[in-house]
């Protein structure tokens, strides 16, 4: 925790960067307040996007597309579930989301294009190689001129539950901006960012109450840096810093200000505790990972978006690989580690949503890198597979209770016309801005254009 108990002090250089390092590592305004608010009002709907990304890539069978008339080793090992849709069923699992079929639309023609592991599509090359929300925060800000809150939010395991494995990026980076600079990366909570703490500084009301003294010393910092590298960005890393501590926004991140039921609500952590999961599996430890903070997570992105943050990329650590080899589970075993807690947590934050009103407010989009194989391995796992990737997105103001698209008998690639990357990618800009406004917006980046130039996925308006 940073505890700065006198101002007049001064900062050392290491206290200044880990206030910098609250949010972004060095995001900030990039502009001033009022230009900034401006902007915003042209160009944001005011919707926000929570995108939950399943990394390893989930099997489109197990999940949202059955197939049980296909012959064993291809139709779901796992059985079906109907759904309050006739005629449709998911994945036995999922009994909560299956009884909220009528508030979600399920994609059974998209794909992701290859089975590689990486993270797409929240960052790729259809993305400029940022992160989707780095491109709205290009378009509208990168915090709002009101709260200061940041309008690109990531949140890890550590967000939720400091004890949690540090999170690698061996298969790609979340927090990447590609060409658009460091001022538009995520806001990053928890371990790693140091802001769940950090945020709780210890200053005495009379010098809390004077703004002008902390920006002071702020700026002496500034002055004694200016000739070093960390300069370029010093002075929007001393905006974010300051009006995160001081705007407010830091209650948003502090799931102890939840109602205790509403906490239990989202707890997923019994669904599949340590002494449940096998550890003959290396993956041991991202399995319970996954369990003990997805629906915290989740919890906290619904937290973020109604203080105004724009997107939020929710990640637990790799699990969703279920090759049945010596990493990794199979897809029968594995649906009940990772599948049953996804089904826990999506149901209670489309559920929240809805009793808090958000439901036309926040667009929910859960999807991974890839999807499996159409048959299953001689181990009891499916293998990576590009060809068909499962897709759910839920509120926003889309038009829900539907299926789009359909697939071949074996789930392996797309019947209908296919859905891919840039239709989603499209999808999501067209929730958060007003594209027709970005569009004719003087100065805006090539890549931010580009998102929103693809047809959204149809039959969601």
């Amino acid at each position: 925790m940073l505890t700065i108990s006198d101002p007049r002090r001064g900062f050392s250089r290491r206290d200044f960067l880990r206030i910098g390092g609250l949010a972004l590592g060095a995001s900030a305004l990039p502009s001033p307040a009022a230009l900034q608010a401006a902007q915003q009002n042209a160009l944001s709907t005011g919707k926000s996007v929570v995108f939950l990304f399943l990394h390893g890539g989930p099997s489109q069978t197990e999940t949202f597309d059955p197939k049980m008339s296909a012959p064993s080793g291809v139709r779901s090992a796992t059985g079906e579930r109907a759904t309050r849709l006739p005629g449709v069923t998911f994945g036995s699992t999922f009994e909560r989301l299956a009884n909220l079929a009528d508030r979600m639309t399920i994609v059974r023609s998209f794909r992701s294009g290859n089975g590689n592991h990486d993270i797409k599509p929240i960052v790729c090359k259809d993305t400029g190689d940022a992160n989707l929300g780095a491109l709205y925060a290009r378009a509208v800000g990168a915090n709002r001129p009101d709260n200061g809150m940041p309008t690109n939010a990531a949140v890890f395991p550590r967000a939720v539950e400091p004890a949690s494995q540090k999170r690698t990026s061996s298969f790609g980076n979340f927090v990447s901006t590609g060409g658009l600079g460091s001022a538009y990366q995520p806001f990053v909570p928890g371990a790693g960012g140091e802001l769940q703490e950090a945020m709780r500084l210890s200053l005495s009301p009379d010098r809390l109450d004077d703004r002008r003294q902390l920006l002071g010393a702020l700026g002496e910092v500034r002055r004694r840096l200016e000739h070093s590298q960390e300069a370029a960005g010093l002075e929007r890393m001393q905006q974010q810093a300051f009006e995160t501590i001081l705007g407010g926004v830091a209650d948003a991140f502090d799931l102890s200000k939840e109602d205790p039921k509403t906490i239990a609500r989202y707890d997923t952590a019994p669904l599949a505790r340590p002494d449940q999961i096998s550890r003959k599996w290396n993956n041991y430890n991202n399995y319970v990972d996954n369990a003990k903070t997805l629906g915290k997570l989740m919890l906290l992105a619904r937290r973020l978006c109604e203080a105004g943050c724009g997107f939020v990329t929710v990640t637990t650590n790799f699990v969703w690989d279920m090759h049945a080899d010596v990493n990794n589970v199979g897809v029968e075993e594995g649906m009940q580690y990772m599948g049953l807690p996804l089904d826990y947590a999506v149901s209670a934050f489309i559920e929240d949503c809805k009793e808090r009103g958000l439901s036309d407010d926040i667009l929910l989009v859960v999807t991974g890198e890839m999807g499996r194989t159409p048959r299953i391995n001689a181990r009891g796992g499916r293998d990576h597979w590009g060809g068909l990737t499962p897709l759910l997105l839920s509120g926003g103001g889309l038009s829900h209770g539907q299926v789009i698209g359909t697939s071949t008998s074996d789930a392996g690639q797309p019947q209908s016309p296919p859905i891919e990357i840039p239709n989603l990618v499209s999808t999501i800009m067209h929730t958060l801005v007003d594209v027709g406004r970005l569009r004719i917006a003087g100065g805006m980046p090539a890549e931010v254009i580009k998102a929103g130039s693809a047809a959204p996925i149809p039959g969601l308006a």
